[in-house]
């Protein structure tokens, strides 16, 4: 009888063990389902910016016989330089392209034509001519800026399988893009004023240069104003404040504050530094002090954290041979907590030049062809920047879109890059 209970309850224990380790394996399965589709979506997320940006960065070019005329540029006998910069490059431009297709007669199909050239090609005749005075009479075969539109045929991204009521690229268009790409006039290069230009309302002429510089110099003035202060305000809470009730308080709020939405932030500083200080709108000046107020709950909390984690010894030991307070603090406590503390301060401004919301608010969200030369100049930043672009019709602002993205997550990524080798050199020392 003993036995039978014996073998009952072993075979009771048995098969709870079962049950016990299936409801483990189920738990462990469904974590690896977690951060397996945690990956998929990451990556489907970034092959799709990547496949989007990638074209981006580079536009193609037409070879045009470009015919300087002195009458059609509009040019006097006599031509000093200051006519060579007001003279008439898209009249010579346009003669340019009706000669290269003598059969386009109507006027509808001339402004067809037209639109194969970039706007800016204008301006660089204009430049060359400027520069060599003596291309005047002559002709020349000169590499064009495509528009935005025609390099999109040329890149494949708009092909005639599309209804042709549904493309800005018409039949009689891809006709002439195919005539030149057969006859070797199309090039595609890498797409310099991407990066080297400002904003501009041609797809083809935008470039992130004012928004990066924007960005640097908002992310400066965050930087000179958050760490200090959240520093100071860390080692002060952790060493130097009282353990009572006002310190709770203070306390409970710089963590609510982490939690508060960025755009609260910007009507802050919409009504305090903007309205009532009179502060420059548009000015990287008022969105570091913006971001500097949102980033500072973090840079207190993770400080904080990172002081507590020094070993007690280290304070009793500084104490006990003498030092004082304060040079317990700058000679031992800080040093240690140092990688902690710049990890965390790394992360919040990471986290700041990602922000949009709280820089729609100050007016950061204007459009910015210039690149600011301080912190007081009109500017844009990145992430507004795609905002922008990203609520653009063009075709050709969708690519743009992708490409800044790709940008903003690379300067990100240097970011983290340069806080785990900043934690790394403070740990070995």
């Amino acid at each position: 009888m003993n036995k039978n209970e014996d073998y009952r309850t072993t075979a009771l224990i048995q098969a709870s063990l079962r049950k016990r380790y299936a409801r483990e394996r189920r738990f462990r399965l469904y974590g690896m389902l977690a951060v397996l589709a945690g990956f998929v979506f990451l990556f489907l997320l970034l092959a799709d910016i990547i496949i989007k940006g990638t074209p981006a960065f580079t536009q193609h070019y037409i070879k045009v016989t470009v015919d300087f005329d002195r009458e059609s540029l509009e040019l006097p006998q006599d031509f000093t330089s200051e006519d060579l910069a007001r003279a008439d490059y898209g009249a010579v431009i346009k003669l340019s392209l009706r000669e290269m297709f003598p059969d386009v007669s109507i006027r509808a199909e001339k402004r067809r034509l037209y639109r194969l050239i970039s706007i800016g090609a204008e301006y660089s005749l204009r430049d060359m001519v400027v520069a060599d005075p003596a291309l005047v009479g002559k002709k020349r075969n000169i590499w064009l800026l495509a528009h935005s539109e025609a390099s999109s045929y040329l890149k494949g991204q708009v092909t005639a399988a599309t209804e042709e009521a549904e493309r800005k690229v018409k039949d009689v268009q891809m006709r002439w893009l195919n005539t030149l790409r057969e006859e070797g006039r199309t090039e595609l290069r890498f797409n310099t004023t991407f990066f080297l230009a400002g904003d501009s309302r041609e797809p083809e002429l935008a470039g992130i240069k004012a928004a990066l510089v924007g960005s640097l110099y908002t992310l400066l003035v965050t930087f000179c104003l958050a760490f200090p202060i959240g520093v100071m305000a860390a080692i002060y809470l952790e060493e130097f404040a009282p353990k009572n009730r006002l310190t709770d308080v203070i306390e409970i709020n710089i963590n609510n504050l982490a939690a508060v939405p960025s755009i609260v932030f910007g009507l802050l500083g919409l009504a305090v530094f903007i309205n009532f200080f009179e502060l420059p709108r548009s000015a990287p000046l008022v969105g570091g002090i913006v971001l500097a107020l949102m980033t500072l709950p973090t840079i207190i909390i993770t400080s904080r954290a990172a002081i507590q984690a020094v070993p007690p010894s280290i304070h009793e030991a500084a104490l006990g041979v003498g030092a004082s307070k304060l040079q317990t603090i700058l000679h031992h406590v800080l040093p240690v907590a140092m990688p902690g503390i710049l990890t965390g301060s790394i992360i919040g401004m990471a986290q700041a030049l990602g922000e949009t919301a709280p820089l729609l608010m100050i007016g950061m969200v204007a459009f910015i062809m210039e690149v600011p030369a301080g912190v007081t100049d009109p500017a844009t930043v990145l992430p507004v920047q795609i905002f922008l672009w990203a609520d653009s019709p063009e075709r050709g602002f969708t690519e743009k879109t992708s490409a800044a993205i790709m940008v903003l997550m690379a300067f990100l990524i240097m970011m983290n890059a340069a806080a785990v080798y900043l934690r790394r050199r403070f740990e070995r020392k």
